[in-house]
């Protein structure tokens, strides 16, 4: 499994790295559970990440087309040896038939970039809360329009984990059924490293961190022992 950590700064990329982080995660908390950062800290929180280490770009959700188009005008990815993923959601869409075109706008539209990005669905455990469809529902409907993998969440940031929405039968479940249709599945949700006995039953590929890799909890600062705490854990 590997470990990502959600940043806000590029201040906070130096204690996540060091701690053992394998992905640095862009993404503003104070935006939601999907955030985008402003394009200026973008560049600078990438400047930070060594070629050698992956990067993940949240960019919020979306429920239109045009709103894809927006979410990826005039990013500026450089091309690197690691991977770079862009990650979407879809609360507040309840038909699977549109969540599938969004999907299919996000591959199209980035299908040029000189950074071959990747696209990620983000499902929710929280769907009803989040106005949008079943996580089990997610795998397929990526897998048809072309995205590299899905992620499993919380939308809301309540202090409700995902172990509280998702128990760990279903959890199993659903990163084989990414599996089965040949994605990677990561899980995120504010998971605390006492949660990590039952994500390592699901084996995922990732698994993606904020709070717990926080001193002060998610609207702190990421803390290299915070990090290195979760990364021994795992």
């Amino acid at each position: 499994m590997q470990l990502l950590v959600s940043v806000r700064s590029a201040d906070e990329v130096g204690p996540a790295l060091a701690g053992g982080a394998d992905i640095i995660d862009a993404k503003e908390p104070d935006r939601g559970s999907l955030g985008a950062v402003d394009r200026d800290v973008l560049s600078r929180i990438l400047q930070r990440v060594p070629d050698d280490r992956g990067v993940s770009v949240a960019l919020g959700d979306v429920t239109r087309p045009e709103e894809v188009h927006a979410a990826v005008h005039g990013l500026e990815l450089p091309r690197r040896t690691s991977p770079t993923y862009l990650k979407l959601g879809f609360a507040g869409v309840r038909s699977p038939d549109q969540i599938g075109l969004l999907i299919e706008n996000a591959v199209s539209v980035t299908s040029g970039m000189a950074a071959f990005p990747r696209i990620v669905a983000v499902a929710y455990a929280d769907s009803e809360r989040a106005g949008t469809i079943p996580p089990a529902l997610i795998p397929p409907l990526a897998k048809a329009a072309g995205a590299a993998g899905v992620l499993l969440d919380t939308h809301g940031k309540d202090g409700r984990g995902l172990l509280e929405w998702l128990p760990a039968g279903p959890l199993v479940d659903w990163v084989a059924l990414a599996r089965h249709a040949g994605l990677f599945a990561a899980l995120a949700g504010s998971l605390r490293p006492r949660d990590l006995a039952v994500v390592w039953r699901a084996q995922p590929d990732v698994v993606g961190v904020r709070g717990a890799a926080c001193s002060g909890g998610r609207q702190g600062q990421v803390s290299e022992d915070q990090v290195r705490r979760f990364r021994l854990a795992m």
